[in-house]
């Protein structure tokens, strides 16, 4: 018999949870409060806001938790349909009721449980990692190469499983009935029982692929409804940023201009959706390209490049060197978040090399994506590989939710620096 026990150390990371989001909705009720000109009268609204918004950032984190099996990246892709549904519930909830709320608490409320949320995912665990059976079956090896997680290998169906936050294997095996009458008991115990194959996923943010058959590669085709309304608020927000940026976009040319000589403009041939291939823009960082160079050379960028300018090398560490690229979003060639395009040197070369390469074309390639977050810029073909399955699992994974995951971290990217070159 498997008894799952209370783990004092999970109640104490809920009370963190909590005591995190009401120290942040407090700042930002007192923010609003300040700037409100009816603060005399926010003292009920506050006290039932807050309440009613504690109330469903508590059910969203167990909504959450229940809604994401699978450790790692693949949490945060529900945090904003978890909480989204929950403070909905209570809209509609306080509504009907005919309670005194303040819209202005609620949608901050909100606004803060799902920021909470994201911080809290990314922020470092203190204390022991999880604990994951593995059961020696299949193609397993490639789990206990991840540092995340302290693997335990069961060596046999009757091994003491109590201190194991849950067990990995390799589903497409066949691990025997004893194995598998063990499996069963595991999942009636609550003890969660993960495909090796998804748990790698979840963990690394990446898709690796080996054959079409094996991999189920159909589903690996976007959502074509999603993809049409994401192509719709592309373009409304990269007007929205052309006409809000101009200014800047104009003194950056005449800085680009006067830091080295050459256009303050970078074009450049590279592949888009279903292998087309386009200009793209960027400000130019780099001295001007000689002849002499070979194309493929030419195309790649290598770090501590001694092609970069003193004013382009702050350009790429700050990603504002892609900003042109909203002219590609406005021209229908690129989206605001994607695989990124690469040059059609480097592109129809990695074709030949890497199987599965043209499938990355499936979708517009975008001005930051989750390749670029993760790994960073790339060149060499065994890193391009690797580049490549962090590109699948977007695709796989493609949704609304991840989308606003990734601008989330490119923001952290752009303050960091990370993978520029």
């Amino acid at each position: 018999m498997i008894i799952r026990r209370f783990n004092a150390r999970e109640l104490g990371s809920a009370l963190l949870y909590v005591a995190g989001y009401c120290a942040l909705f407090l700042a930002s009720c007192i923010v609003l409060i300040q700037f409100s000109s009816g603060a005399q009268q926010s003292g009920p609204l506050l006290r039932n806001t807050a309440l009613f918004g504690i109330v469903a950032t508590v059910a969203g984190k167990v909504l959450l938790g229940s809604i994401t099996r699978y450790p790692g990246v693949e949490t945060n892709s529900y945090v904003l349909p978890a909480f989204s549904a929950m403070f909905g519930t209570l809209l509609l909830f306080l509504i009907l009721g005919r309670f005194e709320y303040s819209r202005a608490l609620l949608l901050s409320g909100y606004t803060c449980a799902v920021i909470w949320s994201y911080v809290w995912n990314m922020l470092p665990r203190r204390g022991k990692a999880l604990r994951i059976g593995i059961v020696p079956h299949g193609h397993y090896a490639p789990l206990q190469q991840l540092d995340m997680v302290t693997w335990v290998v069961l060596e046999h169906p009757d091994q003491d499983v109590s201190g194991l936050d849950a067990v990995a294997l390799d589903l497409r095996s066949d691990p025997g009935d004893v194995w598998e009458r063990r499996l069963a008991d595991y999942a009636l115990a609550g003890l969660p029982v993960y495909h090796s194959k998804h748990l790698m996923e979840s963990m690394t943010g990446r898709v690796e692929l080996e054959t079409l058959s094996e991999n189920s590669f159909g589903t690996l085709s976007p959502i074509s409804a999603y993809m049409a309304a994401k192509h719709i608020i592309d373009w409304i927000a990269a007007l929205l940023a052309v006409i809000l940026l101009s200014p800047m976009l104009l003194l950056l040319v005449v800085m680009i201009r006067l830091d080295s000589p050459g256009s303050a403009i970078f074009r450049q041939t590279r592949i888009g959706t279903r292998g087309a291939p386009f200009t793209v823009f960027k400000f130019r960082t780099m001295t001007s390209r000689q002849a002499a160079q070979d194309d493929r050379a030419e195309a790649m960028t290598q770090a501590d490049d001694k092609r970069i300018t003193r004013l382009g090398s702050i350009l790429r560490k700050s990603r504002i060197d892609e900003v042109p690229q909203l002219l590609n979003v406005l021209k229908g060639e690129m989206s605001w978040i994607g695989p990124r395009p690469e040059a059609e040197v480097l592109s129809r070369w990695y074709e030949v090399e890497l199987p599965f390469y043209r499938y990355r074309h499936t979708v517009r390639p975008g001005i930051t994506g989750w390749a670029q977050i993760n790994q960073g810029h790339v060149a060499e073909i065994e890193e391009v590989l690797s580049k490549l399955h962090y590109d699948f699992y977007y695709i796989k994974n493609y949704s609304p939710w991840l989308d606003i995951l990734i601008v989330i971290r490119t923001i952290r990217t752009m303050l960091t620096g990370f993978g520029a070159r």
